[in-house]
């Protein structure tokens, strides 16, 4: 099978466009202070200074448009909540920010809460570690961003809830967790609305220690009654590592969103598209980790890497179709395409879990994928794949290919190679037989 060398040598480049995203999740405090002073934001009209929390309370509440309220290194107490309603433009937002980025502590029973009808509002620079669960962008607000922020609070609870349209959360750092309740929830308005076009990228999520129990995500997008509400979020370019605490470490439920290069390592949980239709994930790497598991229907899956994990992916076994089927039922995954992936060293590949009177799935495409490894099994099914389409898959290696069909793959050496990054890389000669097999 060939391919151009021009979509060869792009799919290259994109592969290193991901790495060099994930690294930037890592960088180090200084250097994020560094990256924050070189950031202006535009249309700033007015600055202030504030050197208490009555000073900071008093100036949000008359800010305007164009506004930028500094606030003075330091540590900050708070009794209750810092409420933010003011409302800027896009070319003038009001930017509520840490003198340096890092030098605000914020501790005591609460943080910002974004409330109605706040718009156009960025907080920046601010290390959060008061009570959790006080941190929120409430429905009604508009084009609020939280950037270059660091996440570590005290108790049970969620660190930030995101319910306002056309959010940006990125650059920030989320991290050591040992209690339950997510780090990151995108939610909405009522029982079954959702935030729309949230925004998630350039973020370091890390170090959830297991909970032991459901309620531990690292990444919340939706919930199972809103889980057939669009919600058109874009998650890309964080790294997830070390988030043990259960096993969805990014769980998906709600409709149309995009997870794209993202890179997710020795993390004991999967990016699970648990609830939900209509969601595309490409250009992901997951090392080491629980890898991919999907429900509901449409979904489009592609140019992945997989390696270490165990299993790299999971079909799911539908136990119900949604709907009429409950909301919180396992839905039976209809008309997914899982198309240029790269699955190499992992102990299982594909795995289909057994369930009692499970429904399996149906209608999957697998097409031109490489899944490459010496040892268990590439495909193992727990229950029925009704209809389902292979053809043009690469396998190599000693490991048993199991229950994929011989009519859709061929036995034959990829010609990996591992690059400098540490990850396998396709050769970029003419005459390699698995050349646009997959992309990573």
């Amino acid at each position: 099978m060939k391919t151009s060398r021009a979509r060869r040598a792009s799919v290259v480049s994109w592969a290193l466009v991901v790495a060099a995203a994930a690294l930037l999740g890592a960088v180090t405090p200084a250097a994020r202070s560094r990256v924050a002073s070189d950031t202006a934001v535009p249309g700033a009209a007015r600055e202030y200074r504030v050197t208490s929390l009555a000073e900071l309370q008093a100036r949000i509440a008359a800010a305007q448009p164009g506004d930028r309220i500094i606030v003075a290194n330091g540590v900050y107490t708070t009794t209750g909540s810092i409420k933010v309603a003011c409302r800027g433009t896009a070319d003038r937002p009001v930017v509520i920010a840490a003198e340096t980025t890092g030098g605000v502590e914020i501790r005591g029973a609460a943080g910002f809460d974004v409330v109605r009808p706040a718009a156009h509002v960025v907080l920046q620079g601010f290390r959060f570690t008061h009570a959790i669960g006080t941190v929120q962008v409430r429905a009604g607000t508009r084009h609020c961003r939280i950037t270059r922020c660091v996440f570590q609070l005290k108790g049970k609870g969620r660190y930030l809830l995101v319910s306002g349209d056309d959010c940006e959360i990125d650059h920030n750092t989320f991290q050591n967790k040992r209690t339950p309740g997510p780090m990151f929830s995108i939610h909405g308005p009522g029982a079954s609305g959702m935030a729309q076009r949230a925004h998630v990228h350039h973020n370091l999520f890390r170090d959830f220690t297991s909970i032991g129990q459901n309620g531990g995500e690292t990444l919340q997008v939706g919930l199972s009654g809103k889980s057939l509400t669009n919600a058109h979020a874009v998650v890309e370019y964080n790294l997830f590592e070390r988030c043990d605490g259960e096993n969805e470490t990014v769980s998906n439920k709600s409709c149309a969103n995009v997870y794209r290069y993202n890179t997710f390592r020795d993390s004991v949980g999967e990016l699970t598209l648990r609830h939900g239709n209509r969601c595309e994930v490409y250009g992901n790497f997951f090392l080491n980790t629980h890898g991919l598991r999907f429900f509901g229907d449409d979904h489009d899956i592609r140019d992945n890497y997989f390696e270490r994990c165990d299993p790299a992916v999971q079909i799911g076994n539908g136990g119900t179709n949604i709907p009429p089927g409950v909301l919180t039922g396992h839905d039976r995954p209809d008309r997914v395409t899982f198309t240029g992936n790269l699955l190499v060293d992992n102990p299982r590949s594909v795995v289909m879990p057994d369930r009692a009177n499970g429904m399996g799935a149906l209608d999957l495409l697998f097409t031109a994928n490489v899944l490459q490894a010496d040892t268990g099994t590439l495909f193992t099914l727990g229950g029925p794949l009704r209809d389902a389409r292979f053809r043009d898959n690469i396998v190599w290696g000693s490991a048993a290919a199991g229950d994929l069909p011989a009519t859709g793959f061929r036995r034959v050496e990829p010609q990996l190679k591992r690059s400098a990054d540490g990850v396998y890389r396709l050769s970029l000669s003419d005459d390699m037989p698995a050349a646009g097999c997959a992309a990573p």
